[in-house]
């Protein structure tokens, strides 16, 4: 690495005097200079230390580099971002990158692979694709070098100021570093094309229609949503595969297209959607409801599932439920059966239709006013009502749980956004001392408390989660004394591990604790992991963000 971090570092007493006297100072080139001063030092430690006598201390300094070029680089990019804030290289391709590689210190994993690629020690990327990034990795790190120089100069004569040669470095690094980014990232994982990007918005928007439907026909509750129920992310693409082929035909499930032109999530379920598309359209609006139901229930009703969702095409025993619909398929028809599914208020207002919009009746095979010979021969298929409405449980169960596994971080980040537009936007807090009881301590009043919440045992916890002025950090629960999560109450394994919530100190799965946000009365100014519960309830919206983000 010495390539790029080595650079002439000013050794004689004036330099030094004048950084001593730069150490506590504010502005963003004196505290550069610094960084980069402590980058230069490890980087002339390493040169000199000989790995082989004393390898323990090597990977010290290796450690103590990487800490000081993050730092290095989040100074930078707070100087880019007060230099040249509308002539940066857009940021627009990230959303094509998987949500897993957004990670905080992704500028240091790009500086060190163009590191490797210079110096030939990469073999992941093919003979073609190595010879073009080595080409963009020199040019980027001769940049890097060059604005390195540039800024230690303005540091030391005017670090109050951005020259015209500085602005211009530093918009010539960041072109580099955006173009080597997205090179280096492509000929590594697959990313996603626009196309792509436009089918999965798409998709967003029927599950955010579905959520909003569910919610009027009573499947969901708005507790549910705002709680980030775990269940839900088996609930909502279950739902959403209903609405996609039956209320919104022409929607990104329309199977009208070829698979080619559906989203890479659902494509590969083409030939088994369209099986379930059939089925669903012979089903009476009471059969479409205990259908739909049984998909929002199931789940809950055995907690075992949620820990281990079933193996693609096992077989799944339906709700008890389910019992009542021993009749027979077979015709007589009942006279229900091509009714219109569900009430009027199941389908949106096509006025609000976005450029699909809901399925009017009787404008699908299966929905007219008399029974088909098709609706006849897809019901004779099956011995009961029971047999029926099983296998469409199983298959639709099937397909949204293998999203789970297959497009796990596409449908993360689907959700995602739709909790955003779907979830009850936090209230602002009242000004401190706006609500007091006598001779009470008045965070009893304003900390939030969830009703028959385990995680507010009690008003004074959750007076403690809210008070700004506390200093003694949270009471971590042992390891030991903690086998299942705290929210949902899964059973810690190999892969479901544990998490401290920094707020609260209770114990969590990676699912119920995705959240990060400042403690700052806990002496924690930079974001930290925190547990749904806390950053929903009792954390001030203004600071808070996702790990994933």
């Amino acid at each position: 690495m010495s390539r790029t971090l080595n650079c002439c570092c000013e050794t004689d007493g004036v330099s030094q005097a004048q950084g001593e006297a730069k150490r506590s100072d504010p502005r963003l080139l004196s505290q550069f200079f610094f960084a980069d001063e402590r980058v230069t030092r490890v980087v002339a430690e390493i040169n000199g230390l000989n790995a082989e006598l004393d390898p323990q201390q090597y990977l010290v300094l290796l450690n103590q580099l990487h800490l000081s070029q993050a730092h290095l680089l989040a100074v930078l990019e707070q100087i880019m971002e007060e230099c040249i804030p509308t002539q940066r290289h857009s940021r627009d391709y990230l959303v094509k990158f998987p949500e897993e590689l957004l990670v905080d210190n992704l500028g240091n994993h790009m500086l060190f692979a163009a590191e490797c690629l210079l110096a030939g020690t990469f073999l992941e990327v093919e003979e073609m694709d190595g010879a073009q990034l080595r080409a963009q990795a020199r040019n980027l790190l001769c940049s890097l070098e060059l604005v390195r120089t540039v800024l230690r100069e303005q540091s030391l004569s005017q670090p109050g100021s951005y020259p015209e040669p500085v602005r211009a470095v530093l918009i010539q690094f960041d072109w580099l570093f955006a173009e080597f980014e997205l090179s280096y990232v492509s000929s590594l994982v697959s990313v996603k094309s626009p196309e792509e990007i436009y089918r999965q918005q798409e998709i967003i928007v029927l599950f955010c229609e579905t959520v909003e439907r569910a919610l009027r026909l009573g499947y969901l509750t708005q507790e549910m949503i705002d709680g980030y129920e775990p269940l839900l992310m088996f609930t909502i693409p279950r739902l959403a595969i209903i609405s996609g082929l039956l209320i919104y035909p022409d929607g990104p499930l329309s199977l009208e297209q070829s698979p080619e032109q559906m989203s890479q999530v659902f494509s590969p379920f083409y030939n088994l959607l369209k099986k379930i598309r059939d089925l669903l359209q012979v089903l009476s609006m009471e059969e479409l409801c205990l259908l739909e139901r049984s998909l929002c229930t199931a789940e809950s009703e055995d907690p075992c599932v949620l820990a281990t969702p079933p193996a693609w095409g096992a077989a799944m025993d339906p709700p008890a439920h389910w019992g009542l619909l021993e009749v027979p398929c077979a015709p007589p028809l009942p006279p229900t059966c091509t009714a219109r599914l569900g009430p009027s208020s199941a389908v949106d207002d096509p006025g609000t239709a976005r450029r699909w919009g809901p399925q009017s009746p009787g404008s699908s095979p299966g929905l007219n006013a008399t029974p088909t010979a098709h609706c006849l021969e897809l019901r004779s298929r099956y011995s009961s009502t029971k047999d029926m409405l099983h296998t469409l449980f199983v298959c639709i169960s099937g397909v949204a749980d293998q999203l789970q596994t297959n497009f796990a971080s596409d449908l993360r980040s689907i959700l995602k956004t739709v909790f955003k537009i779907v979830a009850s936007q936090a209230e602002p807090l009242e000004e401190p001392g706006a609500r007091q009881e006598e001779d009470g301590d008045p965070h009893l009043v304003d900390a939030p408390q969830v009703a028959d919440c385990p995680l507010c045992s009690s008003p004074a916890e959750a007076a403690g989660l809210q008070r700004t002025g506390a200093c003694r950090l949270p009471e971590w629960v042992p390891d030991s004394m903690c086998s299942r999560c705290s929210a949902c109450r899964s059973p810690f394994t190999l892969l479901r591990r544990r998490h401290h919530c920094r707020s609260c100190g209770k114990i969590f799965c990676a699912r119920c604790s995705p959240h990060a946000t400042a403690l700052p009365h806990y002496g924690q100014p930079k974001p930290v992991r925190v547990c749904t519960h806390c950053y929903t309830a009792h954390l001030s919206p203004v600071p808070r963000r996702t790990r994933s983000q």
